[in-house]
C-alpha cells in the first residue's frame, strides 16, 4: 500500500480578532482580560473567523475575495506573521512569502546583498544563493542597480527582484499577496509562467491572493472564497470566481474609499459616490455577454466648485494590464458649484470582447487633464466586469476581440469550381 501523503497546509477553526483603538500596552492587557471575560464585544473586530482546509503538495490555490474579506490576514497568519486569536494553522516545509513589497528586504542593503540575505532568512547557504544568483537578476532585469541600495528601486524593480528571489530560491511553499499589480504586462507573463513551472514542474505548493480573475483561472485549478472573515466557498477556480461575482453587489458605493490624496494626485472636488453595472435584460450585474450590451451610471457630488469637469474611462484586460479602449467626453465646460450633484451613463453596444475579465480605470478632472478630481478602478473595490459567452467552439473564445468576417470555401479549381461553404458569424 502506497504511504498516505502528508499535507502541505492545513487549517483548522483559524481565528484572528483584533480590538479597535488599542495600541497601548495598557490596550494589549485589556485585549487579554476581553479574552477571559468575553467583554467589551462593541470593540472587536474578527477579521477571520472559523476557517479551516487543507492543500495538498503542488496544489496551487487561489484566495479571492473583496477588500477587507481576511485574505491578507489569512496569509499573516500562515506566514507566523501574526498569530491567531483562535484555531491552528500547520505548514510542512520552508516556507516563502511576498506580501507587500519590500517584504524581507533590508532597505539600506544593496540588491545583491538582500538577495544573499533573502536567501539565508529562507535556510539556504551562500552556495546554493549563488547558484540561482545569476537567474534571479535576469528575471528581475535590475542588472545596472545590484550595487544601488533597495530603498532607491521603484516599486516595480522593487517587487520584481523580491518575486524573483521567492520564487527562485524554490521553498517548499509559497505564499503571495497581490504582489503581481505592481509589475507590467510583461513581468505579469512571465511571473505566472515561472508560477506555473514551480507548481506543475517542481510539485511545489503556491498559495496566491489576488483580484485579477483571470490570473486566478489561468495559474489556480482550485480557489478558497473569502467573505467578511469568513470561508464561504473551497473548490473549482471557475466555480470560486463565479461565486464571487454573483457576491458582488452591482450597486457600488465608492464614497467611503475616495480621499483627496488618493493616487497623489486627485483633489476631491468633485467624487464618485455609486457606480451601477445594468446587463442587457436590465437587471444589475458585473456580468455582460459577448454581442450583448451593458450600461455603467456613474453617480458623483461637487464638494468644492469647479471651472469644468472631463469623464474619462479606460477599459483594461485584467490578465494582461493591457488597455483594450479608452473613452474620454466632457461633462461640463462652465464652474459646477459646490452642492451640486449629477449621473454619467455610458452606454456599450454589441460587445466585440470574448471572454475575459476586463478592469475599469474611471476618472473626473479638469478639462487641460492637468488635475484629476477623483480616480476609481479595483483598487478601491469597482469589480471587475466579466464577460462571457455561449459558444461552444474553443476558438471563438480565445482572444480578446471578435472581428466580423466573411469565411467561403470552393471545392475545385477555376470553372468547374463548385461554392460548399459561406458563413458570415453574426
Amino acid at each position: 500500500m502506497a504511504p498516505v501523503q502528508s499535507s502541505a497546509i492545513e487549517a483548522a477553526g483559524l481565528g484572528k480578532r483584533y480590538v479597535l483603538g488599542e495600541t497601548s500596552s495598557r490596550g494589549h492587557l485589556r485585549q487579554a482580560f476581553t479574552a477571559v471575560t468575553g467583554g467589551d464585544r462593541e470593540n472587536e473586530l474578527w477579521a477571520l473567523r472559523d476557517v479551516s482546509f487543507s492543500i495538498a503538495p503542488g496544489e496551487a490555490v487561489g484566495i479571492i475575495g473583496r477588500n477587507g474579506a481576511g485574505k491578507s490576514t489569512l496569509l499573516k497568519l500562515l506566514s507566523r506573521i501574526t498569530k491567531p486569536t483562535e484555531g491552528r494553522a500547520l505548514l510542512r516545509g520552508r516556507v516563502g512569502t511576498l506580501l507587500e513589497v519590500g517584504t524581507g528586504f533590508h532597505p539600506e542593503l544593496t540588491g545583491r546583498e538582500n538577495i544573499f540575505l533573502s536567501g539565508m532568512i529562507l535556510g539556504m547557504s551562500h552556495a546554493e544563493v549563488a547558484k540561482k544568483f545569476d537567474e534571479m537578476v535576469a528575471f528581475a532585469e535590475v542588472e545596472k542597480f545590484l550595487e544601488t541600495p533597495v530603498k532607491r528601486y521603484s516599486s516595480g524593480m522593487y517587487v520584481r527582484l523580491a518575486f524573483a528571489v521567492a520564487a527562485f530560491l524554490e521553498p517548499e511553499i509559497l505564499i503571495l499577496d497581490e504582489v503581481l499589480a505592481v509589475g507590467d504586462a510583461g513581468f505579469q507573463r512571465r511571473s505566472l509562467s515561472r508560477l506555473s513551472d514551480i507548481s506543475q514542474g517542481h510539485g511545489r505548493t503556491v498559495l496566491f491572493v489576488s483580484h485579477n480573475l483571470q490570473a486566478i483561472r489561468t495559474f489556480c485549478r482550485r480557489a478558497i472564497v473569502l467573505e467578511r472573515g469568513r470561508m464561504t466557498f473551497d473548490g473549482s477556480a471557475e466555480e470560486g470566481i463565479s461565486r464571487y461575482l454573483r457576491s458582488i453587489g452591482s450597486d457600488v458605493d465608492v464614497r467611503g474609499t475616495n480621499t483627496k490624496d488618493r493616487f497623489n494626485r486627485t483633489s476631491g472636488a468633485v467624487r464618485f459616490v455609486n457606480v451601477t453595472s445594468v446587463g442587457q435584460d436590465g437587471q444589475t450585474s458585473w456580468e455582460a455577454q459577448t454581442g450583448g450590451t451593458v450600461k455603467l451610471r456613474f453617480a458623483y457630488e461637487v464638494t468644492e466648485t469647479v471651472q469644468d469637469v472631463f469623464f474619462l474611462m479606460h477599459v483594461r484586460s485584467a490578465l494582461s494590464g493591457e488597455t483594450l479602449t479608452s473613452i474620454h467626453e466632457t461633462i461640463s465646460e462652465t464652474p459646477m458649484a459646490a452642492g451640486s450633484s449629477g449621473t454619467i451613463e455610458l452606454v456599450l453596444p454589441n460587445l466585440t470582447l470574448r471572454p475575459n475579465e476586463l478592469s475599469l480605470y474611471v476618472a473626473l478632472g479638469r478639462l487641460d487633464t492637468r488635475v484629476f478630481y477623483d480616480v476609481i478602478d479595483e483598487n478601491v473595490n469597482l469589480p471587475y466586469l466579466r464577460v462571457t459567452s455561449d459558444a461552444e467552439n474553443q476558438y471563438d473564445r480565445t482572444g480578446v476581440v471578435s472581428v466580423p468576417y466573411r469565411f467561403r470555401a470552393w471545392s475545385g479549381q477555376g470553372p468547374e469550381s463548385a461554392l460548399v461553404v459561406e458563413r458570415s458569424p453574426s
